[in-house]
């Protein structure tokens, strides 16, 4: 096992922050501000897109804490017949974005990007849910509460989503946003624990 190492995880997620507790990496959570929807008018495809947001992320933190720690950023989108689904801003707006994918295939991606004072590892992943038709009531119930808020597609994979899954490929870290075992192998040479 490799020497553990504090990283910064710029982001405020709270997933993203669970994802490193789990996969035990030692972090300090220092969130930036970086305005990612100026960039859906340059940027259309979802891989491309993914990956600037998760690059402007990055250049925001090292400008703003340095590189006294390793910074590790990250953006994820959810895709729907090549065309990116974004966060709601309102409950109508989750609702139409959450019919998109409903029976649907969707592809959700993730950009990481890792840096420190010797290098700088970019890793964009992708994991593919196919989606039975979301049930009208148990969609509405959802809806209610605040858990899509925040939520590219207003998707959360590990709670109302779950249990529409027909078929996954790929990494479950993936979508929920960080993709823990290739950060590990960057930090330590390995992966997760029993992986």
């Amino acid at each position: 096992m490799g020497t553990k190492r504090l990283v910064r995880l710029a982001s405020a997620s709270p997933t993203r922050a669970q994802l490193l507790q789990e996969g035990g990496i030692e972090f300090v959570q220092s969130p930036v501000d970086f305005d990612e929807e100026r960039l859906l008018e340059r940027y259309r495809d979802p891989e491309e897109f993914v990956c600037a947001v998760a690059r402007g992320k990055m250049e925001e933190a090292v400008r703003r804490y340095g590189l006294d720690l390793p910074i590790v950023t990250a953006d994820t989108v959810v895709a729907v017949d090549g065309e990116i689904l974004r966060k709601a801003r309102s409950r109508e707006e989750a609702r139409e974005l959450l019919e998109r994918q409903s029976g649907k295939r969707v592809d959700i991606l993730t950009c990481m990007v890792y840096r420190d004072r010797e290098r700088v590892v970019e890793d964009l992943d992708r994991t593919v849910y196919h989606f039975r038709p979301f049930d009208r009531e148990d969609m509405e119930r959802y809806l209610k509460g605040d858990e899509w808020r925040g939520k590219a597609g207003a998707c959360m994979v590990e709670g109302f989503c779950k249990r529409y899954i027909e078929g996954v490929e790929g990494r479950e870290s993936t979508a929920r946003g960080l993709q823990v075992e290739r950060l590990r192998e960057i930090l330590y040479g390995e992966a997760l624990p029993g992986k």
